[in-house]
């Protein structure tokens, strides 16, 4: 089955043509060009900021012209992540979808359901000729998955909007009217290079299937963080006999847990060397037998080649990738079942003289984002590395009682016969930096069902489309009159 022939097909359709453009983080180039020709082909009023945002704006349906203006925001670029053995070039390829029973999923590679069914379902409004709704704005943005650049460099002159529709959560039973604000550690340090010893042989681990994810909205589900797995395997062989460190890679992308890691390390005896690494294997095999079932080591003997880290700075590293927090740093004590604050340790690379991390720490609450960065950069800092933290971005503080929350919660329980969960996340929505450049727009954020976003399992559930779709109209359709 094709993903065109699915309803609501308007906004398939435009998912499909979304797809077919390469459009990851910080090189939206195609992806912008694309929505600008969609918009001039419709004859609507369309504009790009300073920064590369896109905004589209189409005028009220026959009656609604003194309703509120809405801006419907969702954001152009997607992360791209693949699995080890799938070929695909991400800067030329469209992605390859398929339909597997009541789900959506690309071959191989992330979706780019998030956020492109948001995209999606804006291009099937502004497209639509028989649909009422009021004024509306659409807004996308560039760069929300690596930086925000977008959201944080926005025009906001350029919106006349009062109400803000953010289309980029990912449980169809949730109103989202607070997310977390983020903050990115990288860390360098220069390590003493050393000669392999003589008769050691040289072998790779590799780590591969963990489930990964998302690392804010899916931090609380205690998946393994790959890095922190291999970081965990060598410390404790290096409790029960030598071996050298040679080179580590691990992770991908600042804001996905990592589902892959490798290394390579010079042992005397490469039996022993298994026997041990095998019992620590089998441990982790055993704590994590319910969270992550499909993962895989595997250890492969390499050639000699290059050299290896002196044992001082070797101890070093693995002292602090084993020390450094990840995960939960707090949970909420005012929001049931909130994560507050976090951290993941996203990016590891030992490698030819030079140790280097990426991290990123995320809260709801600022003093809380300071100390889990904190905790961090002095982690780091006392192994001797230099530590730049950068692209610190704002929380969105909730608003229970905004007019448009109140809307949707009654729509949502005339509709579907059941109460919303109205909540924060633990993701970091632009409407944190959105509500900066708009002080005065009631904001709230919804989507359908998607799962393992940032993660090639990543998938979006049709019916939940279909459900989010019909929402999202009558959402329009309720708007209040201008003030």
């Amino acid at each position: 089955m094709s993903v065109r022939t699915l309803e609501p097909k308007t906004l398939w359709n435009a998912f499909a043509d979304l797809n077919s453009v390469p459009r990851p983080s910080k090189k939206e180039e195609k992806v912008r060009q694309f929505m600008i020709t969609f918009g001039k082909k419709l004859g609507l009023e369309t504009l790009v900021d300073d920064i590369g945002n896109v905004i589209i704006k189409k005028p009220a349906s026959p009656g609604m012209e003194r309703r509120t203006t809405v801006i419907l925001q969702s954001h152009l670029d997607m992360v791209h992540q693949k699995n080890e053995t799938t070929r695909f070039d991400f800067e030329n390829e469209g992605i390859k979808m398929k339909v597997e029973g009541d789900w959506v999923l690309a071959e191989g590679t992330t979706l780019g359901a998030d956020n492109g069914i948001g995209v999606a379902a804006i291009m099937a409004l502004l497209e639509a000729r028989d649909l009422t709704h009021p004024p509306l704005e659409a807004f996308f943005t560039i760069d929300e998955e690596t930086g925000m650049t977008g959201a944080k460099h926005m025009n906001g002159k350029l919106l006349d909007g009062k109400i803000l529709l953010n289309l980029d959560t990912e449980d169809d039973d949730e109103l989202s009217i607070g997310c977390a604000g983020g903050i990115d550690t990288n860390t360098t340090y220069t390590y003493q290079e050393t000669t392999i010893t003589e008769g050691w042989e040289v072998m790779k681990i590799k780590l591969r299937g963990l489930l990964g994810g998302h690392s804010g909205m899916d931090i609380h589900r205690g998946r393994g963080n790959a890095n922190k797995w291999m970081a965990r395997l060598l410390w404790e062989l290096k409790q029960q006999t030598k071996f050298q460190l040679i080179s580590m890679d691990g992770g991908s992308l600042r804001n996905a847990i990592p589902r892959e890691a490798t290394c390579c390390i010079a042992v005397p005896k490469v039996e022993e060397a298994l026997s041990l690494l095998k019992n620590s294997v089998g441990q982790l095999n055993s704590e994590y037998s319910s969270i992550e079932p499909e993962h895989s080591f595997e250890f492969v003997p390499v050639e000699r080649d290059g050299k290896a880290v002196s044992e001082e700075d070797s101890n070093k590293i693995l002292n602090v990738l084993c020390a450094v927090q990840n995960g939960v740093f707090r949970m909420s004590p005012d929001i049931p079942d909130l994560v507050e604050a976090s951290s993941s340790l996203a990016r590891v690379i030992v490698e030819k003289g030079l140790f280097t991390t990426q991290s990123l720490q995320r809260s709801s609450v600022e003093s809380t984002k300071a100390e889990v960065s904190m905790t961090i950069r002095t982690c780091f800092e006392n192994m001797g590395a230099t530590v730049e933290q950068s692209g610190d971005y704002p929380g969105w503080k909730p608003n229970r009682n905004s007019n448009i929350l109140q809307i949707m919660e009654q729509l949502y329980r005339d509709m579907f016969k059941d109460q919303p969960k109205v909540k924060a996340c633990h993701a970091g929505l632009e409407c944190g930096i959105l509500g900066k450049h708009l002080p005065d727009v009631e904001m709230i954020s919804f989507g359908p069902n998607i799962r393992a976003a940032h993660s090639p399992d990543e998938k979006v559930q049709i019916s939940s489309v279909q459900k989010f779709w019909s929402y999202l109209l009558e959402t329009l359709k309720l708007i209040p009159q201008q003030a």
